[in-house]
């Protein structure tokens, strides 16, 4: 599966890319953003495929990696580096990434499961959290 995952993520990047999202900005019903973070090791850019959701002028993703034991990389790096950029709908914004609080992912978890049940089933296949991540575009971008 893995191998299946990795070439999925890749050819999904390389359309959004192209497409500036017209392509592979919609899977499955899902909104999808590319998120740029700086690698935690490498210091290298490192895009993720992801699919959103919005709370006001925020976008929600979910760091729930496909419901594996670990968190996904993209997480890690933004605890790293907060700071990254995202492609959504056609156009580059720089965000601030950051897990959501308790108190926000009581409410938020919800909201994202509505739209997104299989973030149920991966919570239940692993035994760490599945944590909603806020991006919130700087500049007042949204």
């Amino acid at each position: 599966m893995a191998l299946f995952i990795k070439l999925f993520t890749r050819l999904n990047i390389f359309l959004v890319r192209l497409t500036a999202g017209r392509v592979g900005g919609r899977m499955g019903g899902q909104s999808i953003l590319l998120l740029s973070t700086t690698g935690r090791r490498s210091g290298q850019p490192r895009e993720t495929p992801l699919s959103y959701y919005r709370d006001g002028t925020r976008y929600l993703v979910v760091a729930s990696n496909w419901g594996q034991d670990k968190f996904p990389d993209w997480y890690l790096n933004l605890q790293r580096q907060p700071r990254a950029a995202m492609l959504v709908d056609g156009r580059r914004l720089s965000v601030d990434g950051r897990a959501a609080s308790d108190d926000e992912q009581a409410r938020l978890w919800p909201l994202v499961t509505r739209q997104n049940a299989q973030f149920l089933r991966y919570e239940q296949q692993t035994t760490r959290p599945i944590r909603v991540v806020i991006l919130t575009p700087l500049d007042g971008a949204a």
